[in-house]
Order: C-alpha cells, then structure tokens, then sequence
C-alpha cells in the first residue's frame, strides 16, 4: 500500500535542498534572470555536494537521473526516485533555471541513468549531460525524429539538427536521439551521449526566452559527427515488436522529475501569495467554507488544491519507480496535471497580488514566465493527455492520435 507522507528518513535531504533554495537560489534569482545567458558562478559550490548526494544511492537534491531499484522486493520502498523528486521541489522552490544551471543535474543524466548499461553508467560518471530531442520539423512528436545514426566501422556518423537542448552550450554532453534506419519506424530510433569537442558537432546559437533565463537553450547541428560505438546508450538491436518503448523508457523517470519542478515553483507562488494576502488583512481560514470567505481566500484555496493533487500524483510515479512498478501512466499524469497547474496558479497568483505581482518588485511575475515550459518541454500538456487516454482505453499509438 502505498503512503505519501514524507519519508522521516529524506528529512535532512529535503532541509539541505530548501537551505540552498533559500539562501544561494532566492537572493540570486532576480540577478540571473536579468543577465540571460551568464552562467551562476554560484552554483559551483553545490556540484561536489549534489554529487555524493547522488552516488550514495538515495538521490540528491538536484534533477539528475536515478536507476529504477534492482532490489524493491515485495516490500514497499522509498528510494532514489522519491527523493530526488522532493529535492527537486524544494530546490525549484527556490529558482527553476538555476536548478537547470546545475552542474551534472541535466535531464541527459536522467537519460543515462534510466537506459545506460553497468559499463556506460561507470564510464560516464561525473558527465553533465544535456538532452537533445526537438527537432525543427519534428516537435511533440518524438517518433518523427530525422536526425541519423549510420554505421561506419566501430562508430556512428550523426547528421542534424536539434533545437531547444536546455544547458546545450554549457554541458559536457549531449544525449542526442537519432535512427538507425529510417523506413523501420520508431523502432529504429536510440539515443547516443556525445561529448563536447567531437568533430562535426557544433553549437549553432542560443536562445532568448521567456523564462528560465538562467539556464541556457541551445541549437545544435551535428556533420558527420563520429561517435563510438559503445556511446549508444542500451542495445543497438532494432525490435520492431517493442517499438519505441525501450527508449520512450527514458521520459517514465524525466517527466516526474519536471512536474517535481512544476510543484515547487507552485508552492513559491502560493507561499508568497499568502504572505501577500495576510499582510492585507485577507486570511485563509481552513475549517471554514470557501464561499463564506474573502473572494480572494476562496480563490487561494482553489489554487491549493490544485497543487495538493499535482504533488500527490509527482510522488506516486516517483514511488512507483522506486518499486519497480510500470508507470508511464502515472508520469504523464503527474506531468500534465503539474504542468497545467503550476502555470494557472503563477498567473492567478499575480492577480491576487495586484499590481505588486506585476512589477518585478516580486519574484511572481518572474515565476509566472518560468511556469509555462514546465507545461511544454518534456512532452506537452496535449502529448500527456494522449498518453493517459492510450493506457486508460488500452489503445495503442496507431489507433489513437
């Protein structure tokens, strides 16, 4: 039976990850924001910290990737998974694009750790890694990636183009997400960790946005880039019977990860909102109705709610890979709720504050701009809402699109 109270044992995890939260991530947040494209000198400390988190099995307080337990058993366990999704919050809690910022934090690490075998994951230990998916013709759509992987002795030549990598310019690598060969479909599609300095594979620009400025996006290109054999990540076998699963397997431990992001950016707008309201008089009272409230109490705990049900449903996929249990259906579903909700209560939060939400006065209307990748990157709301209705109605992905 699964219980989703906060583990005691994760208690001096989630402290660490909300001391750095408050006391290096907040005072720094608004700097970064600003100075789009600086790299948070700050974060440094934190890397060698964050590291041993990590290596000692039961997860940091950043983003990078865990390995689903070899050893859950018939009990029920709470593992790596779990406490990297609440050290996520607590961090994100703090800044978005600075918890983006962190060295060997990158989603490409949470790609190695999910499909890499014993070898790659000893051989690439200490890589900070990036993700590269997106392509220009190809976005929601992983299935129509056209970037290629031919084989060529004991390597593969890569040819084209990714776009949006988030941390792109400043990792070490990339996990990059190719087909082997084209006319076998999605099957043929496999995922190879390519190093910074390979030639053939160049930083082409990097993006303005609207949010998470303190992290960098980036468009890559890669030319005949040469890339070892042994830096396919898993089997280079084309299984036309499991499809796309093997790799797809990657967003199963990804996308808690983001919707952990989600609830902690979430949970600053609120905290903030309610300081905001208390010091106007407005309380939240909890052991009254809602509709015999100040309008803008009622609102709050609307907004409360919502944020309760997207934490909940974070921690059950997190937990589910902790125990070695399927969980594509509870990831999306913790992805797409987390990804609508933390936007809805950013925005409405800088409603209830008024104009001081509005100004940058306050960290709200920041975060309001941070909010909407989390509802994009990783597979979008619309994306997530097609993944859930496929498990629950048991139809797979040529009978629904």
């Amino acid at each position: 039976m699964i219980n989703l109270e906060t583990p005691k044992k994760a208690g001096a995890l989630i402290n660490q990850a909300y001391q750095a939260a408050a006391e290096v991530f907040r005072p720094i947040s608004r700097k970064y924001d600003r100075a789009e494209h600086t790299y948070p000198s700050e974060l440094d400390m934190f890397a060698a910290l964050l590291d041993g988190l990590n290596s000692s099995g039961e997860g940091g307080a950043g983003a990078a990737g865990v390995r689903r337990s070899p050893d859950a058993g018939s009990g029920n366990r709470n593992g790596a998974n779990l406490n990297v999704a609440l050290g996520t919050i607590e961090m994100c809690w703090g800044d978005v694009g600075l918890l983006l910022s962190m060295p060997r934090q990158g989603l490409g690490n949470a790609a190695i750790s999910s499909v890499a075998t014993d070898e790659q994951l000893s051989r690439f230990a200490g890589l900070w890694a990036a993700m590269a998916i997106t392509e220009p013709d190809c976005g929601s759509d992983s299935a129509a990636i056209t970037t290629t992987a031919t084989v060529d002795g004991d390597s593969y030549l890569l040819n084209g183009e990714k776009i949006f990598v988030t941390s792109g310019q400043r990792a070490d690598a990339v996990v990059v997400w190719a087909t082997l060969d084209r006319s076998k479909g999605r099957a043929a599609i496999k995922s190879f960790v390519v190093e910074k300095g390979t030639p053939g594979f160049e930083v082409v620009r990097v993006e303005h946005k609207l949010g998470i400025r303190a992290s960098d996006t980036a468009v890559l290109r890669f030319e005949n880039c040469r890339v070892p054999k042994e830096n396919l990540l898993g089997t280079p076998e084309i299984d036309t019977g499991k499809g796309f699963a093997g790799v797809m397997q990657t967003f199963d431990n990804t996308r808690p990860l983001v919707a952990a992001m989600a609830v902690g950016l979430a949970r600053a707008a609120l905290d903030e909102t309610r300081r905001v309201l208390t010091e106007s008089g407005i309380f939240v009272d909890y052991d009254r109705p809602a509709l015999t409230q100040h309008a803008a109490a009622a609102t709050f705990l609307q907004l409360e709610a919502d944020y309760e049900a997207a934490y909940l449903l974070t921690l059950e996929s997190a937990w589910m890979a902790d125990n070695r249990k399927p969980n594509s259906l509870q990831a999306s579903m913790a992805k797409a709720k987390a990804g609508r909700t933390v936007v809805e209560v950013t925005l409405k939060c800088v409603e209830l504050a008024g104009a001081y939400g509005y100004t940058e006065e306050s960290l709200l209307e920041k975060w309001s701009r941070d909010a909407k990748i989390l509802d994009i990157f990783e597979g979008t709301q619309q994306i997530q809402q097609l993944i859930v209705a496929r498990r629950v109605l048991g139809k797979s992905s040529a009978e629904l699109k």
